[in-house]
């Protein structure tokens, strides 16, 4: 049964969300169709180019993304902790980026005479704003209308683009963002669509090693338009960054790529070593986490005990698969 929204979304257990969106009958609508030979990849960009704009201006960070064909997956950051840091006049601002907004809020921001009890409305509008600023919904909302609407005019058609609203996974601890994290980076890999991470298009892994790549100092080391890594800090606390170091995460990536794919030779780098010691993660059952993440964890990913509470939040009687509990056992004991 579909749940709404508010009943998978706690900000107070994380803030990090795993989205998934489907192109209506999983058909090619930003690649290429195979019936027609018509090309449709100018549409990835498209939503990386709207997803950038979105997270310029709602409060929420881009951690990983992946653009594919019939469908795209977002890694999110619903940093609340901002928008409750904005002042009435930046969140009236930020809105009207996207919206009419409302002539009194053009009356308040304007400083023209008004009377208390307008100003009272404008600022009850303006909180309303400033809650939707970082709702998922609502920055979901304004990604899949756009695109929505700009392939049905390129098309000359009307009807549906997407086949419904977007999926959600809830990310209750570092382990499943970063099983997560690199489950997206490492679609085009797992599709056979790229090799290598670095040639695989519209994706956020693509975007940080071309970054890396033309850096000159560590101040631009990090894209702004993806979330960077900051070094390791307590999940789901507020922070500029991702909780982990850049250089382990492309290591890791690059060792899941390698050892997913039956037809490529790889190794296990030592210095991926630091990482899976500090995460107390088995490789193998790592391993098979990252294969099929979607398959493991249904509705939320984390430890037996979070999902366990989790499930009791959201009013679920579980949320996983049995075999997503093994990439938590014995993580105690580091065996």
């Amino acid at each position: 049964m579909t749940r709404a929204r508010k009943e998978q979304v706690f900000l107070d257990e994380t803030p990090y969300y795993h989205c998934i969106c489907r192109c209506v009958r999983r058909a090619f609508l930003c690649g290429e169709d195979a019936t027609t030979g018509q090309n449709f990849d100018h549409r990835k960009q498209w939503l990386v180019d709207k997803t950038t704009q979105l997270a310029a201006v709602f409060a929420i960070d881009i951690c990983a993304y992946a653009i594919m064909s019939n469908h795209y997956h977002l890694v999110l950051r619903v940093n609340q902790h901002q928008a409750k840091q904005w002042d009435s006049r930046e969140v009236a601002l930020r809105w009207m980026q996207l919206f009419k907004g409302h002539p009194l809020v053009d009356r308040y921001l304007s400083e023209a005479e008004i009377t208390q009890a307008e100003t009272d409305k404008a600022l009850e509008l303006i909180e309303i704003w400033r809650q939707r600023l970082f709702e998922l919904g609502w920055f979901m909302r304004c990604l899949n209308e756009h695109i929505a609407v700009q392939a049905n005019k390129e098309d000359n058609c009307k009807g549906r683009f997407w086949e419904g609203r977007f999926k959600s996974q809830a990310l209750l601890d570092d382990t499943a963002l970063l099983a997560c994290m690199a489950y997206v980076d490492l679609n085009p890999v797992r599709a056979a669509i790229a090799d290598t991470p670095e040639t695989s298009d519209f994706t956020s892994i693509q975007q940080r090693l071309k970054s890396l790549a033309v850096a000159k100092n560590e101040q631009q080391l990090q894209p702004h338009t993806i979330l960077s890594f900051t070094g390791y800090k307590p999940h789901g606390k507020p922070g500029p960054g991702l909780p982990f170091k850049l250089f382990d995460y492309l290591n890791l990536v690059e060792w899941t790529g390698r050892c997913v794919r039956d037809d490529k030779r790889g190794y296990i780098p030592a210095e991926i070593r630091p990482l899976f010691e500090r995460l107390n993660i088995n490789e193998a059952d790592w391993l098979m986490v990252v294969k099929d993440f979607n398959r493991h964890f249904i509705g939320a990913a984390g430890s037996p005990a979070q999902l366990s509470h989790w499930a009791g939040r959201s009013k679920r009687k579980w949320c996983c698969t049995h075999k997503s509990l093994h990439l938590y056992v014995n993580q105690k004991s580091g065996d």
